[in-house]
């Protein structure tokens, strides 16, 4: 038996990354699931691998794109009772100061479209299915940088403290029917990439150097985050016996980078 046994769920940026992680541990548990995707490639690699989920190839600022999913959806798995917004993409860091004006303009439109917009739009697109089944809930995906600094540049971080905002509004806006809350992992070995208007698009944050050191260095538990180190947090919010009572909540899945302090995480006493 699993925790998500009989259920459905619809992942967005789903055939990669942590999105990826949180379908096969939803298949894992039970889940019947669903995909949202823009990337061919990851697509195909997904289908190879998991022929059972259903897989729609689109983009997440599209309402059209999240409806079609939706439909896709409902009509494999007979409805849906949780929405995963997972699909994101980041900005590397990019710093105001020396961003040219106009590319920090095209980078905001894009980032906000796909880590804000992508939710909302899935919100709404899934809303109807999701009010027709038991116990629905939403999950976003978000990240150490919706709560501290230097989680990446001032747009990335903009864009997931938006999305947290986005959590509280719609947990009171769709209470008492609908529980909303969100992961937010650390850095994590996937591969996000960056945004096109800033020349980032075939960035990933696997490949970027020394990523593991910093990751490592930086949260007080010391390690090196994978996919599948989050996928028990998406499943205990989108689990209706284990978090009836939860709604409005993000559980921060970052080793611990919210206590860490105004000292180096090396820095503290040996235990």
């Amino acid at each position: 038996m699993g925790w998500l046994d009989g259920r459905s769920a619809l992942v967005t940026g789903g055939a990669s990354g942590i999105g990826r992680a949180v379908v096969e541990r939803f298949l894992a548990e039970g889940a019947r699931v669903a995909v949202l995707d823009a990337s061919a490639e990851n697509i195909a690699a997904l289908r190879k691998d998991l022929p059972d989920v259903v897989v729609t190839e689109g983009d997440v600022s599209s309402f059209e794109d999240n409806e079609r999913a939706v439909a896709a959806t409902v009509a494999a798995h007979g409805g849906l009772n949780t929405f995963v917004g997972n699909a994101g993409i980041f900005d590397y860091f990019a710093p105001v100061a020396t961003t040219p004006g106009a590319t920090l303009s095209g980078s905001f439109d894009e980032i906000f479209s796909v880590n804000v917009k992508g939710y909302l739009l899935g919100v709404k697109a899934s809303l109807p299915a999701l009010l027709e089944s038991s116990s629905p809930s939403i999950v976003f995906t978000l990240s150490n940088g919706a709560f501290l600094p230097a989680g990446g540049g001032s747009v990335y971080t903009a864009s997931k403290h938006a999305a947290v905002g986005l959590i509280r509004q719609l947990a009171y806006e769709l209470a008492p029917r609908v529980r909303v809350n969100g992961v937010a992992p650390g850095g994590t070995l996937t591969d996000l990439r960056g945004a096109s208007a800033l020349g980032q698009a075939e960035t990933s944050l696997r490949d970027a150097a020394n990523f593991p050191d910093l990751v490592r260095a930086t949260n007080p538990l010391g390690i090196v985050q994978q996919p599948a180190d989050h996928t028990g947090s998406y499943v205990l919010l989108a689990s209706p016996e284990n978090a009836a009572a939860i709604s409005g909540v993000v559980i921060n899945s970052d080793g611990g980078m919210q206590v860490r302090g105004l000292v180096q995480a090396a820095g503290g006493a040996d235990l």
